[in-house]
């Protein structure tokens, strides 16, 4: 599924509430830095298309304009959330749309709170890590603690891309970010990609003890993926993980 403007929803997200989506990729394309096997949007190759990116004058126009027709119908999202057809902090111009869209945010809908939903895979950019320090829910994939897993479910454009980088680059934010992870089970490509197992939920912990997110987002397969071969986790394995993160001191919230 991919999203055909700048601005969608108001949609319920499962862990975010009432939430309006923010595009900043191309209208009814997709543009990632990470081709992962359960995205909604469908594989990287399926979302080629000419459209080009939004401006940020574009983006700007177009949030101010639903923020105001909202706000004359009564409605009150309460989250502003950059996701849609891809990795939002590819866009050139993400930490100028960050500061233009606090001041929309501020002015239209103060009572919003600015969600960007990331694969981390650019968070090394000085101007991406500074962007992501101003919102109030900066939200970074991490699916896995090992470096095959990550090739396996995530699928990087740069095979370079390691956990022990990953990790080094999300203790910078010292804390002030929320981890969200995929737990799925099943096969792609002939290969296991479960990684509810015990050990490697142990290896995934340690991570998070390392990391120190104000917040852990645990969740499962909710809609159609592109590999047709996946399983969802099951509600009680997502609620024993949870569990033991939560008798460690981290508030963690669970989507089954």
């Amino acid at each position: 599924m991919l999203f055909q403007d700048i601005i969608f929803g108001p949609i319920k997200s499962r862990r975010l509430g009432v939430s309006l989506g923010i595009n900043l990729l191309p209208i009814n394309g997709k543009l990632c830095s990470f081709d992962c096997i359960y995205c909604e949007c469908g594989f990287n190759a399926d979302g080629k298309n000419s459209s080009k990116l939004p401006s940020r004058a574009e983006v700007k126009e177009a949030l101010e304009k639903k923020l105001i027709s909202m706000q004359q119908e009564g409605i009150k999202p309460d989250v502003l959330t950059f996701a849609g057809n891809g990795e939002p902090t590819l866009h050139p111009d993400f930490a100028e749309i960050i500061e233009d869209t606090i001041a929309t945010r501020d002015k239209y809908a103060p009572f919003s709170k600015i969600s960007v939903l990331s694969n981390a895979s650019t968070i090394h950019k000085d101007s991406v890590f500074e962007a992501l320090k101003k919102v109030d829910n900066n939200i970074l994939k991490l699916d896995t603690a090992l470096d095959s897993k990550l090739q396996l479910i995530d699928q990087p454009n740069s095979k370079e891309l390691n956990i022990k980088e990953l990790t080094k680059n999300l203790k910078k934010f010292e804390g002030k970010l929320i981890i969200q992870t995929i737990f799925l089970k099943g096969r792609h490509l002939g290969q296991s990609v479960d990684n509810t197992g015990a050990q490697e939920v142990e290896a995934w912990i340690k991570l998070i003890l390392e990391i120190k997110p104000k917040q852990v987002m645990i969740y499962t397969i909710d809609r159609e993926t592109p590999s047709k071969t996946l399983e969802k986790a099951s509600l009680s394995e997502l609620e024993k993980i949870a569990k033991t993160l939560r008798d460690k001191g981290f508030e963690v919230s669970v989507a089954g």
